[in-house]
């Protein structure tokens, strides 16, 4: 069938540095984070993070959990969607499972730039 037409996401940073980017409506937020990750923008070197898993998405408001793809959010087809990213260590649900890599996060202070 046809190919799905791809997305335009604007995406910013706290510091209110932005970038553009493509992907698929079957990209899910964990797959933009990856993306994001492995592509990262030349001029955002100090907002570097350590891990994708960290990077979160904000859209309206309300953070996307990890399997919300972009063809969920019934998006305006052919406009640029804004959404803000954040690197936060665990969202607000009941299972965070990630408290075993607390204490390393520490040493890091790419995140203090508020």
């Amino acid at each position: 069938g046809k190919s799905p037409r791809p997305v335009h996401l604007r995406l910013i940073l706290v510091s209110g540095k932005t970038q553009d980017f493509t992907f698929s409506p079957n990209d899910s937020a964990t797959d933009i984070a990856k993306h994001v990750f492995e592509n990262w923008p030349a001029g955002w070197e100090e907002e570097q993070v350590s891990s994708p898993s960290i990077l979160r998405l904000i859209f309206q408001g309300r953070f996307l959990h990890g399997n919300v793809t972009l063809g969920a959010l019934k998006l305006p087809p052919g406009r640029t969607t804004v959404m803000h990213l954040v690197a936060r260590e665990t969202l607000p649900e009941p299972n965070s499972h990630g408290q075993r890599n607390r204490e390393k996060t520490t040493e890091s202070n790419c995140c203090l730039l508020l």
